[in-house]
């Protein structure tokens, strides 16, 4: 099969006819969950080979050869025998459900314990909140066709594959709130290559999603890969975290096409951890990752954080999480929205200031408010630090829209190309100053911390016209200002009632 975007196109429109799938986000979903189990079982395939005595996890009968695929006589299952198979059976067994026939047990379910390798247990973890949304048996057995033919032991096609799921991953970016997952390529590469990864360095992303800047790393350290003792290394180098199980389905589904055989990618909440209990064995090399931002967490997540530091924004308690598991001579690139940059509630006062005095804050790269169009038109910036020393200088660089468009889009996304002129500066720093304004400037800590009051919204685009964006846009887009200004009122509200008597106006 020569694997092009009419893969994807083939499904969607199987999955089209299907009364069970409502929308973009339940397509793509129902289409990994089965991507994960043929790429899983193909690795199976290899450990067979590579391992005496290899057992795998899942019972016979519902490993993917034995159910998906045509038997010997051409014959497959389908119809209402598949959906029931894969409602009934399939699915309980893969969530560690015990499947009956009165009280004869006719598949166990899947069991995972302390001791089970971590290559078996993601099976487990993977489908405890996936979900069948096909009603359809017929349709299900043509989209399992097309996934059929796919062919992992030939080289080509399994790399082929991975531009295949680079473009499912893309599709997020349209599928509504989904998109929160995928930060664009560009910007994931851009940051990977800045940060300039050594063999032997641990990284983290301890809000993975489908695994963008882990890949981008892994890119980035292959280059250096000699022997196989580099490429062990290599393997051992990444670790995630994702609390949403869509996006952790899709990550520990990458890096298995990665050949990442034992992903250390974890089913958790990063927030939910007391910051001060953090030893040095939790700590890492690089952090590389995108904090969700404009979220909402239990009230409670701000009690695993020092009094001045908790804050109801999970960008800013991300940004204390990556400071307290930043090693000591370690590096980091975040993307932050521009609201870090200018807020002025305590927490964010706080938190900058601990950013710009236990930290360097070296470069902070301001990106276009389209970068992550269609999802957003939120601004966010990419802040670089280490924890070598306290900030002397912070150098700032604006990234423009390159002049042949005016934004970015979803058929002209932003390119890894449109970082040269920041990726010549970034080693042969100079001011540059256009008539809108600064484009590349550096200033000294003092003012940022004193003259500036921890505003460190510098270097910003000049006043752009008004864009007419589709009604939908626009609706996304009045929602996440209007819960960012929310959050902004609701802090000042908090430092006026704390000011008054008893916290009642007289």
């Amino acid at each position: 099969m020569a694997l092009q975007s009419g893969f994807i196109k083939r499904i969607r429109d199987i999955m089209r006819m299907d009364a069970g799938i409502n929308g973009d986000a339940q397509r793509i979903e129902q289409m990994v969950w089965m991507l994960f189990l043929k790429v899983y079982d193909a690795k199976e395939d290899d450990w067979e080979l590579n391992e005496d005595n290899y057992v795998s996890i899942i019972p016979e009968g519902c490993r993917w050869r034995n159910w998906a695929e045509a038997d010997e006589n051409g014959h497959s299952m389908t119809g209402d025998k598949l959906l029931d198979f894969v409602n009934n059976v399939l699915f309980p067994v893969l969530k560690g459900q015990d499947v009956k026939d009165g009280e004869t047990v006719i598949y166990k379910g899947i069991n995972v314990t302390p001791d089970t390798p971590v290559k078996k247990a993601i099976v487990k973890s993977t489908f405890e909140d996936a979900n069948n949304y096909m009603k359809d048996g017929v349709h299900l057995r043509q989209v399992i066709d097309v996934i059929n033919e796919i062919e992992f032991d030939d080289v080509k096609e399994s790399h082929d594959f991975g531009f295949v799921y680079e473009e499912i991953l893309r599709d997020l970016q349209s599928a509504g709130s989904s998109g929160e997952f995928y930060t664009p390529r560009a910007v994931t590469d851009f940051m990977a290559l800045m940060i300039q990864p050594k063999i032997g360095e641990k990284m983290a992303d301890f809000a993975c999603g489908t695994g963008g800047f882990i890949t981008s790393w892994l890119g980035q350290l292959s280059k250096q890969v000699t022997d196989v003792n580099d490429q062990k290394t290599l393997d051992d180098s990444i670790y995630g975290i994702e609390k949403k199980p869509f996006p952790y389905l899709l990550c520990v589904t990458n890096m298995l096409l990665h050949d990442i055989e034992v992903p250390k990618i974890y089913h958790e909440n990063s927030l939910r951890h007391n910051l001060l209990d953090y030893t040095d064995s939790d700590r890492f090399d690089v952090i590389l990752m995108n904090p969700p931002y404009g979220g909402h967490e239990d009230k409670s997540i701000q009690s695993f954080f020092p009094d001045d530091l908790a804050s109801s924004e999970t960008a800013d308690l991300f940004m204390s999480v990556i400071m307290y598991r930043l090693k000591k001579n370690g590096r980091a690139a975040v993307v932050v929205p521009d609201g870090f940059l200018f807020g002025l509630d305590n927490a964010k006062v706080a938190i900058k200031k601990k950013l710009l005095t236990e930290f360097n804050l070296h470069t902070i790269v301001r990106l276009p408010g389209s970068v992550f169009s269609p999802y957003t038109s939120i601004s966010t910036n990419l802040l670089f630090f280490d924890n070598t020393k306290s900030t002397t200088d912070t150098w700032y660089y604006r990234v423009d829209i390159p002049s042949d468009r005016k934004h970015f889009s979803k058929t002209k996304p932003m390119e890894l190309k449109h970082f040269d002129e920041c990726i010549a500066w970034w080693n042969d720093r100079k001011e540059i100053e256009l008539e809108d304004g600064p484009k590349a400037k550096k200033y000294s800590v003092d003012f940022l911390l004193n003259d500036q009051g921890c505003n460190i919204d510098l270097c910003g685009y000049p006043h752009e016209e008004e864009e007419v964006l589709d009604p939908l846009d626009t609706i996304r887009n009045y929602q996440e200002k209007r819960a960012t200004l929310n959050t902004e009122i609701d802090h000042v509200l908090e430092q006026l009632e704390a000011l008054l008597p008893g916290g009642v106006a007289e």
